[in-house]
């Protein structure tokens, strides 16, 4: 069956970095778009950052820009978000999503995802 799951958060200092990972299986990873959402404690879920399947082609939330980098290994059935210089805002849980779409260029979003992971938690705080 479809499964996709997070692992690699945890807690950080302000200004520091982390990378979390999506392991998936049950599918070809080659065929569909990735997308990395997050959902602080009373808020809504926000999309952050997405990768295209067709070229690798990579998108990012405003939030997201010039501090996270989300890439792709097909070949390891993987997705990574390297995030650097993080702030207390950034607390939140982390959830990968696949989307059998395509990435919003604008805002980051993996379009109409219908599979998720479980979620990891990110925690940045001194």
């Amino acid at each position: 069956q479809v499964q996709l799951v997070e692992s690699g958060g945890g807690l950080v200092q302000p200004g520091g970095s982390l990378r979390v990972a999506c392991v998936v299986s049950g599918f070809t990873l080659d065929y569909y778009a990735i997308g990395w959402f997050r959902q602080a404690p009373g808020k809504e879920r926000e999309g952050v950052s997405c990768v295209m399947s067709s070229d690798g082609s990579a998108y990012y939330a405003r939030s997201a820009k010039g501090r996270f980098t989300i890439s792709r290994d097909n070949a390891k059935n993987t997705v990574w978000l390297q995030m650097n210089n993080l702030r207390p805002d950034d607390t939140a849980v982390y959830y990968c999503a696949r989307s059998p779409n395509w990435c919003d260029a604008t805002s980051g979003w993996a379009i109409g995802p219908d599979y998720w992971g479980q979620g990891t938690q990110v925690t940045v705080s001194s």
